[in-house]
This record gives structure tokens, C-alpha cells and sequence, in this order.
């Protein structure tokens, strides 16, 4: 079924009531997307934040978007019609167009990370197969490329690891291919815990993958924590985190800008030995170890 896009920057306008006269105008999806390649950081949970300059656009069925359409919708959003920009969409297979950009990567000496519709051609390749999914984590963010990284040079046999904030499992899921023995996955979004229930099944892992959906059920004296979140969360759970990781376990952190790496190692020293670890793109990773004299008991938690 062919589609036609109306887009519109929206300057002043609400985004909310712009979404929303979007709907009932006929819309079958709205996005908003950014005008000039801004930059958002530091989002508080829950909050939504836009870009300065933002463009909404919105899907219509090529029969529904009629000149009586854009007059309503135009009317709606208080702008002119020739405020509205509108173009045809081709019909494709859509299901499949977003991954044509998303190719095998590899981490380290041995981790790939591959799309189901290639394949690793490495007969000493580790392989963790992963489609991009609504779920954050694929291995195309700096962040967690360090992660990827640091797993692929640092993990041990055997392990327990704890992957704090686990998106779509993608650190979880690595630790596991590369011989963890049970890996915890956290994250508050019910939506990142069945993503990353069904890659842990898709990888052939799910007898060593558990989520969990609150914090407090997961485990102590682990050998490797992960926390792929932001600098905040970070520096308000340091107690809790570091209770969970035994002397001489590894603390790995991430999404966390450089000019951030301070402030955050800081939080942690009471319990971690804790270095800067690789960088890239602006994003850095910082690397603990957990120290055998600091208190087994965070205060708070």
C-alpha cells in the first residue's frame, strides 16, 4: 500500500498536541526527528527530551492524505498549509528495511556481533547474533562497544556477572558466549527484559541468562558488574552497585561522557580501584576493581 509523508518543523509548536492532531488527521505513525544534528544528553528516567530544532513527520495512506487532510491538519497545528511539506513513500518491504545498514561488527580479538541475515566466515569467532530491535543495545553505540571490548579481553571462565540496566541483553548475552556461568540482567523497562529473554534464546543461552525486574533480587560477590547506563544513575547507585561486586571483582562502567569520568570514578573509590579505561567518540569507560578492604555493607542499601 503506497504511503505519503507530511512533515513539518515544528519551532513554537507543542510536540504533544502536534502528535496528537497528527492521529486524529488520520495518521498511522508519527516521528519526531532533529532538524540539525543536535545533540540530547542526560535524559532524568522517564523524561523526554527534544531536540531545539525539531521536525515532526507523519504517515498517512496515500488516500487518506487528501487536500481536505492538510487543511485540517493544517488548521489543527495553527499553521499555514504551505507550511506542510508532503512527498510519496514508496512501498517496501519495511519489515526488512531498517536492518540493510546493520552489518556484522567485531569486538576485540574473537566477540562479533551479527545480524541474522549474515554470517561470520571465523572459525575462532565468538558470535553473538542480534537484530536491532526497540530495545538499546547493538553494538553501534560507543558505549557499548567499550563494553563489548572490555569483555572480550577481560572476562573469565565461570564467571558471575550482573549487567545493570540491560537494554537488549547484548552485555549479558556476550558475557555468556564468552563462558560466564550465570549472568543477572536488570533493567526497570519490562520491554528490555523480553528482549533480552528472547536473544538469550536466540543465542542458546537462556540457561545461563536471568532478568530481572528489581534490583533488589540480584545477586552479591559477583565477579564482573556491568552498568552501561548514564553518569547520574551511576553516581547515585555507587553503595548498591559496589555491595554487589566480592573483593577482587571487576566494576565496568559506561555511558558516561570523558569530561564525566571524573566525577563518577570519585563516587566509586571508596570501594574500587578504579582507572580510565578506553575512550572513543567522546564516551569513556571506566574499569574497577573491588577492593578487598572496603566495606562488604553499602550505606543505603
Amino acid at each position: 500500500m503506497p504511503f505519503l509523508s507530511i512533515r513539518v518543523n515544528l519551532d513554537q509548536l507543542d510536540p504533544e498536541a502536534a502528535e496528537a492532531a497528527c492521529f486524529d488527521a488520520g495518521a498511522l505513525a508519527v516521528t519526531l526527528t532533529d532538524q540539525r544534528d543536535d545533540a540530547i544528553l542526560e535524559p532524568a528516567p522517564g523524561e523526554i527530551r527534544l531536540w531545539p530544532a525539531t521536525r515532526l513527520e507523519a504517515t498517512f495512506a496515500q488516500e487518506a492524505a487528501s487536500p481536505t487532510t492538510l487543511a485540517v491538519l493544517a488548521a489543527a497545528l495553527g499553521v499555514a498549509v504551505d507550511r506542510l511539506e508532503v512527498s510519496a513513500v514508496p512501498d517496501r518491504a519495511w519489515e526488512r528495511e531498517w536492518l540493510a545498514d546493520f552489518h556484522a561488527m567485531r569486538f576485540g580479538r574473537r566477540l562479533h556481533v551479527c545480524p541474522t541475515h549474515e554470517h561470520v566466515d571465523d572459525p575462532g569467532a565468538v558470535v553473538l547474533s542480534l537484530d536491532p530491535g526497540l530495545a538499546f543495545g547493538t553494538g553501534t553505540h560507543a558505549t557499548t562497544a567499550l563494553c563489548l571490548e572490555w569483555l572480550d579481553a577481560h572476562l573469565q571462565p565461570g564467571a558471575a556477572v550482573i549487567d545493570y540496566g540491560c537494554g537488549s541483553g547484548i552485555l549479558g548475552i556476550a558475557a555468556a558466549l564468552l563462558g560466564a556461568a550465570t549472568v543477572h540482567a536488570f533493567d526497570i523497562d519490562s520491554q528490555a527484559l523480553t528482549a533480552t529473554c528472547d536473544n538469550a534464546a536466540a543465542n542458546r543461552v537462556t540457561d545461563r541468562v536471568n532478568t530481572h525486574a528489581a534490583a533488589d533480587t540480584l545477586p552479591r560477590a559477583v565477579d564482573v558488574l556491568l552498568a552501561n547506563i548514564l553518569s547520574g544513575p551511576l553516581i547515585e547507585l555507587a553503595p548498591q552497585l559496589a555491595a554487589r561486586v566480592k573483593p577482587g571483582g571487576d566494576l565496568v562502567l559506561a555511558g558516561l561522557l570523558t569530561s564525566q569520568a571524573g566525577e563518577v570514578a570519585a563516587a566509586y573509590r571508596p570501594w574500587f580501584d578504579i582507572v580510565r579505561g578506553a575512550d572513543r567518540d567522546g564516551w569513556q569507560l571506566l574499569a574497577g576493581v573491588r577492593l578487598a578492604g572496603a566495606p562488604t555493607t553499602a550505606q543505603g542499601e
